[in-house]
């Protein structure tokens, strides 16, 4: 297996929050996906809450202290709520996300060097608070020196391009830019993950041409499929699409 798949909870967390009985519980399903296989877990708590709480921050890092091999991946912008939570959790991975406070879901990557004097002492602490830093990043060969040059460990191509594109004439022309990207990070030093809508019918395309992908985060996808075919399953489905 080279490539982790990390499960974004945000859509369990977001049907738990549409009553106030506690169910799904965000807690359940993580333990499920985790027995399952999944190499780790991600949320993306914004600044509204809709889905996932604070509470679930400090509840899935307590959970994981009885999975010492997986890894915690919070996601978020780093100019929102995301910092107070990174301080407090610890988290194995840290995502900085651009998203705007209302935004209704992630939709581009950091811009350089627009972005690069606010990122780069953010980076900094998240480093020292023993987080690996990944930043989530258009498929752009050009700004990945750029990332490495803020302190960056990682970036997150942000795949939903490459998702438009599965199946359609441009696919090999879009697979073919986010491979340039790749190539131009690990070129300057950095690791590569990948995310947003990736799903069972993309995710080994994409995994077999882009090279060395470290680590995919999935939410939607991942649970709209669990809803047909159960936690175990569905994480086992993916990762198969993940083998080498």
């Amino acid at each position: 297996m080279n490539t982790h798949l990390s499960v974004n909870l945000n859509k369990v967390a977001l049907v738990r929050n549409t009553r106030h009985l506690g169910i799904p519980s965000v807690t359940r399903a993580a333990t499920l996906c985790l027995q399952a296989g999944a190499q780790g877990i991600t949320v993306h708590p914004r600044p509204d809450q809709r889905h996932i709480r604070d509470s679930d921050v400090h509840d899935l890092a307590a959970l994981l202290k009885d999975w010492p091999d997986r890894e915690y991946n919070i996601e978020g912008n780093p100019l929102h709520n995301l910092m107070p939570l990174v301080r407090l959790v610890r988290p194995h991975q840290v995502t900085f996300v651009p998203d705007g406070e209302g935004q209704f879901t992630s939709d581009h990557g950091w811009r350089f060097p627009l972005d690069a004097a606010v990122l780069k002492d953010l980076v900094a602490e998240a480093k020292a608070l023993g987080a690996r830093v990944s930043l989530f990043m258009d498929a752009d060969p050009q700004a990945m020196a750029a990332a490495r040059e803020v302190g960056a460990d990682r970036v997150e191509l942000y795949t939903e391009p490459y998702a438009q594109a599965h199946g359609q004439a441009a696919q090999a022309q879009v697979l073919a830019q986010f491979k340039a990207a790749a190539v131009a990070a690990q070129a300057v030093g950095l690791e590569v993950n990948a995310g947003h809508d990736l799903n069972l019918l993309n995710l080994r395309d994409f995994v077999q041409t882009v090279p060395d992908v470290k680590e995919v985060s999935i939410g939607h996808a991942l649970m709209a499929d669990a809803l047909e075919m159960g936690y175990n399953a569905t994480i086992q489905a993916y990762l198969k699409c993940l083998q080498a």
